[in-house]
Order: C-alpha cells, then structure tokens, then sequence
C-alpha cells in the first residue's frame, strides 16, 4: 500500500496544503505518497462532515499530520472518517494518552518533573489549590493545563516561586485560565519546575523506536545529543504507535522529560528534512 497521510487545508486557499505543513505534504508526494486535505477550522466548530468533505473515500489507513485538536475533537474525526472507509493509524485513545498529560505522566515517572492536576473547563475558577499541591515538595512550579503552557508569559501565567505560597499560586493559575479562554485544554496542571542546560532535543518515536532525533521548534539551532536510552523503556511502556519526546539536560547533568506529545500534531522544525521523519513511518500492508 502507499503511504497517506492527511494534512490541514490553507483557509484561504481551500484546494492547497496549510503552508505550515506544505513542505512535509511535498516530501510525501515526491516519494509517491498521497495526500488528502481536512478543514481543521471546521473540526473545531464542530462541523465534522464538512472538515472531512474533501476526503476520498476508502483511502484506507492514513496518519494525520497537522495543528492540534482536542481529543474530544480527534475522536470525533476518527468517528466520521471510519465511516467512509478511512482509519486513523492512531487510535482516539493513544492520541488522548500522548496528547495529554495525566494520560502519559505516571509511565514517565522518575524521568520527568513531579505533577498533579485536575480537571477544569474554560475559565472555571480553580477554587482552593492547598491539597491539590501537597505532594509537591516547596519551591518553583510552572502551571500549564494538560496540554499547554503560557511559557511566553513566563512571570504572570506560567512561573510561581514557591508553589506552597497559595496566594501567589492562586494568582498565577488564575491568568494562565484567563489567556488560555475556550481553549484551555482538559484541566489545571502544576510541575516541579526544573533548571536545565542548553536547549532541548526533540526525539520521534514510531513503534517503540527513535525515528529522527532533532532541535526543538523553539530552537532550531540548538542540536542537543540526548540519551534515548533512559527514555525508551517508558515510550514503549506508553504503547502508542507515533509519539515525541522533547528532552533537556537538568543541572546535575541527567537527561529529563519535558513534554510527550502525539506525533501527528507536534511541529517539526523547519531545519529537518521532511523524509528524514517520513521514511520512518510505517505503510500498512
């Protein structure tokens, strides 16, 4: 069978490629892939049949490669594309484990910071945050929610100090719910912050296995060498077939999880090959 994969529709140009992705859907054409093309902004307002209008039917197997979407919002288009004979590579249930941090946390327990959560709908008051921080031992945590942070907004949405100071707390995790709106994503999480060394590398996994090793987006060109090896026994652990994990060298020199994510929706920085990530993903027989 032939590798397809489908990508994001450019909202003004409905027949052509997101130019976010356009260079990867180039790589899949030119070594005789397919392609197809879905309306991401239609899937989030929840118009399913018209965001998957412009896909054939019965191509099969496919992988998604392109923005992110909520795991209420993947399922849903695994739903309507199943029923025209096209089956998402990965399952509604993977995603949501890869997408979303409690879904993966506990397998990575050990190598990445200590956490806890817990549910929240957009713009809910998170109410008394003494005994959902108690497991944390006292000093800096970032707050994100299960998905996101607002790292860009480091000191007024992102970082607290000493996570026992509950006022502080209060007041850091109530912006990051005000910025993040209708797209907060699944609930309130709040790390261990950690310091770390360098920039981080970006690793690609499909089946178990590190498939490109890379900069991260946010740093192109920074090319850290991490040690897979720590990582590896917690990724197949996690049993998801195409997931990343983004790792960073802590201070006292041990490689640490920073993020896992669904490798369907995580950006590949614009300095790697397109194929050096495709070759790797499997076609089904």
């Amino acid at each position: 069978m032939t590798l397809t994969v489908l990508f994001c529709v450019d909202p003004l140009h409905p027949r052509r490629v997101d130019p976010h992705f356009s260079r990867e859907a180039a790589a899949v054409r030119d070594h005789y892939g397919e392609i197809a093309l879905i309306d991401h902004d239609s899937l989030q307002q929840g118009h399913v049949d018209a965001a998957i209008r412009a896909v054939p039917g019965d191509l099969g197997p496919v992988w998604y490669r392109g923005w992110m979407m909520t795991s209420e919002e993947y399922a849903a288009l695994a739903s309507a594309l199943k029923q025209r004979g096209t089956i998402l590579l990965t399952h509604p249930e993977d995603y949501q484990r890869a997408h979303e941090l409690p879904g993966w946390h506990d397998t990575f327990a050990g190598i990445t910071p200590s956490s806890v959560w817990r549910p929240l709908a957009p713009l809910e008051d998170p109410g008394d945050l003494s005994e959902l921080v108690r497991a944390l031992p006292a000093g800096p945590a970032v707050v994100k929610d299960y998905v996101k942070s607002r790292k860009h907004e480091w000191d007024e949405a992102c970082f607290v100090p000493d996570v026992h100071n509950l006022p502080q707390l209060r007041t850091v995790v109530t912006k990051m719910v005000a910025l993040q709106d209708q797209f907060l994503a699944g609930g309130l999480v709040i790390r261990e912050y950690e310091d770390y060394d360098g920039g981080e590398a970006r690793v690609w996994w499909v089946d178990g296995e590190p498939a490109l090793i890379g900069p991260h987006p946010d740093s192109p060109e920074v090319e850290p060498e991490p040690d897979v090896d720590v990582v590896a026994p917690a990724v197949r652990s996690l049993g998801c077939r195409f997931i990343t994990t983004d790792l960073a060298r802590r201070a006292d020199g041990e490689w640490r999880v920073v993020e896992v994510g669904d490798g369907q929706v995580s950006d590949l920085p614009s300095t790697v090959d397109p194929m050096d990530l495709y070759a790797h993903l499997p076609v089904p027989d």
